[in-house]
């Protein structure tokens, strides 16, 4: 309702003010429940939650508290349709008492005297329309400030009882008396040409008591015309501004949308009635705080024209919506850049999301208005962030304006990191210039000792590198673990940088804490070029690191076959042992680099060569089960080498069975070995294959016909029989064995 005769009190304070008799009249408290979750104001697990209480009266207490908790609108719906639907003489109680309170109480619109009036209206109406023909629809309009709904949908014009053109020129002319006599018993609120009310009628030309008139005799402000106007967009568009003032005041909606998309006060802006924009915005001040306004709208359209109107007409700059962003937060988000333009000159405040969302938006006009506007509104943190943010964006000019508007060109982010040094990783080379000319520290580093030289190379940036070395930068500068720039170029296959890292002095045989060089580490990583550019430089192959490992045992480890045919041609010692007296091939072996191995062997690695543990190649790849490269050794060593025996005496199929490579202990048997060798425990591979619960090796031990068989009967040294070792175990996989191994002896069937 938006009448301004009545100034009773909000929904919530009837509640509170009346408690005592809501309590002692509702009785049916569980209808009233089930009404009020169906109309959406409680959810359906209110009802568990009053459950649990026992007494009528503290049901309803309970559930008044959660009402008032809920907020007006709710409470406004408890009076009407539930309360009068459940408890009617209850309802009509609180119906007069509201109506004969005459407290005042501002913001009628909101209160609870009007609100339930205008719904027996709407159910008057509704029930009338059932005995007659029927009509289309129409919207019923919501006099209260922040409901979602206008009226999209016109009345439609009712059949001439009196003389329109009597009503229309009353209302034009301003003749109260006329107009008075002439609607007696009349809806207000029909249609007239062109889907106008009397409300639009007045409010267009500008009839102030008109409008008071038509307001107490129930007229609804918010229909709209053909074009999607109200009464208030008339008036604005007009200039009328106490006519505008009248509406605003009694609830038109500020913010109702045209066809257009335009409110009352964009109409009012275009046509240069600063007096009716300021008294809206007042308005709008009042009564829409925490939420959109039409300094938010106009951002997010760039629209700034009007905000600049709406600004010299009294808009806060810094309004915030619901989720309390500013009108530069929404013309950045949107790319606006005129209206940004107009905040940031009318001192907009640049907080840091603002801040992430330009940069995030990438677009160089936003960010230079922000470095030209917006440090003045900035802490020196905030320049120093921002700073950081045009860096890794690499835009150049926006850095320049940032560190002239008092940046610090050496500052630190969080992680250790100044500007020079995440330009410098992140390659951005034109923000890197501007940093060196405005006299960065090129001699800065990371917590972990990183220095630019070293992010430079990582990034593959090329000019920042030469500009580091040009300015003096130490190529042999050491960063984590001893890496210099040269061992980074290595490791991230970067060689490229290798001439230039050697012209200016760099080590080519420089080793890191673990004794590494460049070379193996191009080696361990598999860079072929970077390991084919420093074969060139004459990097010393034999070098061996802290295991004793030379390029061609990383190379090995690795499995790249161009990298160690490469360092083979360069005279690389295939059968160099390491600290454990490995050599290239049992690591090759180990990993099942099958070409690899074939490279090794024909570079005369030795095929049955015995590290310190006494593991062949060929124990490695059994261990491992690694299939093609033990048949390549096998191949190689023409079986000579199958029954090799580690320091323990185990074999290769020791090992095999002992892991379950089925197909691995198959290999061996066709290519000669002995099923029932015996290690240091007098454990053959049947044994270990039973004691690991390997049933599917068990199968191809027992099952092999070829030459000697498995001797199920043999005892290791503590007399036990592979069954007796299969049944120390109670799996599902041992008990299998101890089956399968059983029918091969005949004891069970």
């Amino acid at each position: 309702m938006g009448s301004t005769s009545f100034t009773n009190p909000y929904a919530i304070e009837v509640i509170r003010t009346k408690e005592n008799e809501l309590v002692r009249g509702i009785s049916n408290t569980e209808d009233l429940l089930d009404l009020l979750i169906s109309n959406g104001v409680l959810q359906p697990d209110s009802r568990a939650l009053m459950s649990s209480i026992t007494t009528q009266e503290e049901k309803n207490t309970r559930m008044l508290n959660i009402l008032i908790s809920r907020g007006e609108r709710a409470c406004r719906i408890f009076f009407y349709p539930c309360l009068k639907r459940v408890e009617p003489v209850l309802y009509q109680q609180m119906r007069t008492y509201v109506g004969g309170v005459n407290e005042g109480i501002k913001d009628a619109r909101r209160q609870l005297i009007g609100y339930l009036i205008e719904k027996d209206k709407q159910s008057h109406v509704k029930h009338s329309k059932l005995n007659r023909e029927p009509q289309p629809e129409r919207s019923q309009p919501k006099t209260v400030r922040n409901e979602a709904s206008s009226f999209e949908k016109t009345k439609e014009i009712p059949k001439p009882e009196r003389d329109q053109n009597a009503i229309l020129k009353a209302v034009s002319t301003g003749d109260l008396y006329l107009l008075q006599d002439l609607i007696k018993g009349m809806d207000i609120n029909s249609a007239h040409r062109s889907a106008d009310t009397l409300l639009h009628l007045a409010a267009e030309h500008g009839k102030e008591a008109i409008i008071y008139f038509l307001l107490r005799q129930g007229a609804e402000m918010n229909f709209k015309d053909r074009e999607g106007r109200t009464a208030l967009h008339r008036a604005s568009e007009r200039g009328h501004t106490a006519v505008a003032l009248a509406l605003a005041k009694a609830g038109s909606d500020i913010h109702a949308k045209d066809q257009a998309s335009k409110t009352p006060l964009h109409l009012a802006a275009q046509n240069g009635h600063e007096s009716i924009v300021k008294a809206l915005v007042l308005e709008e001040q009042k009564h829409f705080k925490n939420q959109t306004t039409v300094l938010h709208m106009a951002a997010i359209q760039d629209d700034a024209t009007l905000a600049e109107v709406l600004l010299r007409n009294g808009a806060l700059v810094d309004t915030r919506d619901g989720h309390r962003k500013t009108a530069l937060y929404h013309a950045v988000r949107h790319g606006s850049e005129k209206t940004a333009a107009v905040l940031l000159k009318a001192g907009a405040q640049v907080e840091s999301v603002i801040v992430d969302a330009v940069f995030k938006l990438n677009k160089k006009p936003l960010s230079s208005l922000f470095s030209q506007y917006g440090q003045e509104s900035m802490s020196p943190k905030e320049i120093n962030s921002a700073l950081f943010k045009a860096v890794e964006m690499n835009l150049d000019e926006v850095v320049a304006a940032l560190l002239d508007h008092g940046a610090d060109v050496n500052c630190c982010n969080e992680l250790g990191y100044t500007p020079m040094l995440l330009a410098a990783e992140l390659g951005n080379t034109e923000v890197f210039k501007i940093l060196v000319t405005r006299m960065a520290r090129l001699d800065e580093r990371l917590p972990n000792q990183i220095s630019g030289l070293h992010l430079a190379i990582q990034s593959g940036s090329m000019q920042v590198a030469q500009i580091l070395l040009d300015k003096g930068i130490d190529p042999n500068i050491n960063g984590p673990k001893d890496q210099t720039p040269l061992h980074l170029s290595a490791i991230h296959n970067q060689p490229a940088f290798m001439p230039l890292l050697l012209r200016m002095g760099a080590e080519i045989n420089s080793i890191t804490q673990e004794g590494l060089t460049a070379l193996h580490l191009a080696s361990k990583n598999g860079n072929t070029e970077a390991v084919a550019q420093l074969l060139e430089r004459k990097a010393d192959i034999h070098v061996k690191d802290k295991q004793g490992r030379t390029a061609l045992h990383w190379a090995a480890t690795q499995g790249e076959a161009s990298i160690i045919q490469l360092l083979l041609n360069a005279g690389g010692d295939p059968n160099a042992p390491e600290k454990e007296k490995k050599m290239p091939l049992h690591l090759a072996a180990m990993e099942g680099h099958t070409m690899v191995v074939s490279v090794l062997l024909s570079g005369k690695a030795k095929v049955g060569a015995k590290d310190m543990d006494g593991f062949t190649p060929l124990h490695y790849a059994a261990g491992t089960g690694k299939h093609k490269t033990a048949a390549v050794l096998l191949a190689t060593s023409k079986r000579k080498n199958v029954d090799d025996k580690n320091v323990w005496r185990r074999t290769p199929l020791h090992l095999a069975a002992e892991h379950g490579h089925d197909l691995l202990v198959e290999l061996l048997l066709e290519n000669g070995a002995k099923i029932n060798t015996l290690d240091n425990n007098k454990d053959m591979p049947l044994h270990c294959a039973c004691r690991a619960g390997h049933v599917g090796t068990v199968q191809r031990l027992v099952n092999w016909t070829h030459g000697e068989r498995a001797n199920l009967q043999a005892t290791n040294n503590v007399n036990k029989t592979p069954l007796q070792v299969a049944e120390s175990d109670d799996t599902e996989a041992h008990q299998s064995i101890s089956t399968l191994l059983k029918k091969k002896m005949f004891l069970v069937k």
